[in-house]
């Protein structure tokens, strides 16, 4: 794959995702919502460490680390959303974490967070 096809294949998976991530906000499955935030984050930065790197991102789900890599210049807020997002991707996937994200992942605080990635998705897709 040259580095041109795995950041598209990176890009395109992303989008797929923000919309699933749509998808399950409008059928208001909350902590859901919340898991595909951190995994279209999650691929859109792995498009850009690709870029970045040239080479392959590593199997990981840190997004913090991510960042490091793409080289990308983020905002305070940016990082500070960055590591916030990283907490859905525990917090959705293991039952006895999972009832943490259950009692606070309402449709307000969903919306805010799925927009605030939403911002951060299309921002670095702008950089890509």
């Amino acid at each position: 794959m040259t580095l041109k096809e795995a950041i598209q294949f990176w890009v395109k998976s992303a989008n797929e995702d923000f919309i699933t991530a749509q998808v399950l906000f409008e059928c208001q499955r909350f902590v859901h919502c919340l898991f595909f935030c951190h995994l279209f984050v999650e691929k859109i930065l792995k498009a850009s460490v690709v870029k970045a790197i040239h080479d392959n991102p590593p199997y990981s789900h840190k997004l913090v680390s991510l960042a490091q890599l793409s080289r990308v210049n983020f905002t305070k807020e940016q990082l500070i959303l960055i590591k916030e997002v990283t907490e859905f991707n525990l917090k959705a996937r293991y039952d006895d974490i999972k009832l943490s994200l259950y009692k606070k992942a309402n449709k307000d605080y969903t919306q805010n967070y799925f927009q605030k990635c939403k911002e951060l998705f299309l921002w670095l897709k702008g950089q890509i």
